[in-house]
């Protein structure tokens, strides 16, 4: 699963401690599957999920440190046959395997949204990594001491959740974050960080098989059935988006190739020609697209992680202190 390091303006734990952060949450997203893993095939009943925590934490930290995976699930199943499963690779340059689970990551729950019982391990893996989506959310929008409000529609959002469930660990994912450029600010598309590149998507999701006539004018035309619209050419978002990134790494000294890609998920594109540096994914190679960022197997590297942390200098964050919030919406 990719990590979700900003989301538009929210506060992210990532802003804390970056080069710390996406080590534990690999860590424990690997430490908690393979808990829930072995006592399914135990047939074991799962009724509370709690992460491991210091001996050091406080009986505080301790009880909102408790994982409820399963209400009622799991009695008497027989071991399933061995499915392929994601392989968690936790080596990074940064972190130390030795290092603690900060206090402050320990007070995040774990809270599944859907119970049922999976009939296989790829059903039990199906429904950890929704939930773990959930979690996840809870990471970029919220610290010990602050937390953001989230809009719904990125609960609901197709290309969020399909980024972040079916890209592996070692991706950093920007989701339309807002960056506060010489008191300006400004609003990216969506940035992906893996461990070798910067990857700028604009993404055009409208209407299901909209087709996008392209060209070098000022507008493209969308066209859905015998009804035609004009739109902004996307290639002068992606361009500023590019450009903004590509001054903010420079400056840092930081040294990463930036590929462009524009991306409809439901639709598709008719641009005449070849498209000089920019990459056209639409409904016919978009899951062969996917395939070829999973097979970066690289682990998180220190120029990664300085690009990431280049862009989390410049970002806007909207939050309120928790002690304005009741104990009951804490979490």
């Amino acid at each position: 699963m990719a990590q979700l390091v900003k989301l538009q303006d929210y506060i992210s734990r990532y802003q804390i401690d970056l080069a710390r952060y996406p080590t534990q949450f690999v860590r424990l997203k690997k430490n908690q599957w393979e808990r829930v893993r072995r006592q399914w095939e135990a047939g074991e009943e799962i009724t509370e999920w709690q992460q491991p925590t210091n001996d050091s934490d406080n009986e505080l930290i301790e009880e909102k440190n408790r994982f409820s995976l399963l209400k009622k699930i799991f009695v008497g199943r027989s071991k399933e046959e061995t499915e392929d499963v994601e392989q968690v690779e936790i080596s990074n340059e940064l972190v130390s395997d030795e290092d603690s689970i900060p206090e402050e990551e320990s007070t995040l729950t774990f809270e599944p949204k859907i119970v049922y019982a999976p009939q296989s391990i790829y059903e039990l893996k199906q429904m950890f990594i929704d939930q773990f989506f959930h979690f996840q959310m809870k990471w970029a929008s919220s610290t010990l001491r602050e937390k953001s409000y989230v809009d719904p529609r990125f609960m609901r959002d197709g290309l969020l959740r399909d980024l972040l469930q079916k890209l592996p660990d070692n991706y950093l994912l920007f989701y339309y974050p807002i960056l506060k450029i010489k008191k300006a600010p400004i609003e990216l598309d969506v940035v992906l960080m893996s461990p070798t590149e910067c990857i700028c998507i604009t993404v055009l999701d409208g209407e299901n098989q909209a087709v996008y006539v392209g060209g070098s004018e000022r507008f493209w035309m969308k066209k859905v059935g015998t009804k035609d619209s004009k739109i902004l050419n996307p290639l002068i978002n992606l361009n500023r988006m590019e450009s903004v990134i590509k001054q903010l790494l420079a400056q840092d000294g930081v040294s990463m190739p930036i590929r462009k890609v524009i991306l409809t998920r439901n639709g598709y594109f008719d641009y005449p020609g070849s498209l000089f540096g920019t990459q056209l994914v639409d409904r016919r190679n978009y899951g062969e697209w996917l395939e070829q960022l999973k097979k970066v197997s690289s682990p998180m590297k220190h120029m990664q992680i300085r690009a990431a942390q280049t862009i989390l200098n410049t970002v806007q964050t909207t939050s309120f202190n928790r002690d304005i919030w009741s104990p009951s919406a804490e979490e």
